[in-house]
């Protein structure tokens, strides 16, 4: 299959490869990038081939969000054409995080609001020491509603609460504590540890592996995927308000939002 923004590999040995590839956009998710990482995850699931997949990323950073265009293109959609969006993306999200394979999180860089949401949906997560996160959407006047309950399950209220309103960036330190990352590594020991998590698998049975996996997801409780309409209006709904609009318009007129301090 010929993919535009990411690129699909599989080795010999089942390890197949996700690799993020807009990386003159930060690896900004658009329309197209969601489109094609649904695909992907649904193809890797139904091959009996695929033991692991590992999800990576071109350039500086894993993923900075949503992207520009794509985000003016939903500021002029009218409420139906907003919540099909969120829909595509709450899609593609469920299917990551549904994948009967492990998936493994290669953060070689800064992630922000879906790049976030991303990294929830994965297994494990390794990143460089240098990686920085963060849930920036009130900045604009918005909320991070569609990846809220990947990465409120995945974080536990109790973090998610002291990041997911404020719009500060966070770093390795924080994101292991809170469980977003399971490893922080050198930029020259991440590939030894992903592989090392990678591998780890190809001694399990994959059958095995997948029904593990899947009671691990009903035991954590609601399937965030149920929430996926709930949070679509939610999203609509704060669109719709006189901040959202004030705070978009600021960010791309590259003007001062009329909440900011001083």
């Amino acid at each position: 299959m010929n993919f535009e923004t990411i690129r699909l590999e599989r080795d010999a040995r089942g390890i197949a490869t996700v690799t993020l590839a807009r990386p003159d956009k930060h690896n900004a998710m658009n329309a197209r990038m969601i489109a094609e990482l649904d695909e992907a995850a649904r193809d890797l699931g139904e091959d009996a081939d695929v033991r692991a997949v590992v999800l990576a990323a071109e350039g500086r950073s894993f993923c900075a969000g949503g992207d520009l265009g794509w985000m003016r293109e939903q500021a002029e959609k009218d409420r139906a054409g907003k919540m099909a969006e969120a829909r595509a993306l709450a899609a593609m999200l469920g299917a990551w995080n549904a994948l009967p394979k492990p998936v493994i999180a290669r953060v070689q860089g800064a992630a922000y609001g879906g790049g976030v949401g991303m990294i929830a949906v994965c297994d494990i997560a390794v990143a460089a020491g240098h990686a920085r996160f963060g849930l920036t959407e009130t900045r604009l006047g918005l909320i991070p509603a569609t990846i809220g309950p990947f990465v409120v399950r995945k974080m536990g209220e109790a973090f998610a609460r002291q990041v997911f309103f404020n719009a500060r960036p966070f770093g390795t330190e924080f994101a292991l504590r809170a469980g977003l990352i399971a490893r922080a590594v050198a930029d020259d020991g991440l590939d030894a540890a992903i592989e090392e998590e990678a591998s780890a698998f190809l001694e399990c049975a994959p059958g095995a592996v997948a029904d593990a996996k899947a009671l691990a997801r009903r035991l954590g409780g609601q399937d965030p995927q149920e929430l996926a309409e709930m949070t679509a209006n939610a999203l609509a709904d704060r669109w719709e308000t006189d901040e959202a609009q004030a705070g978009i318009a600021a960010f791309f007129s590259r003007q001062t939002p009329p909440w900011k301090a001083g």
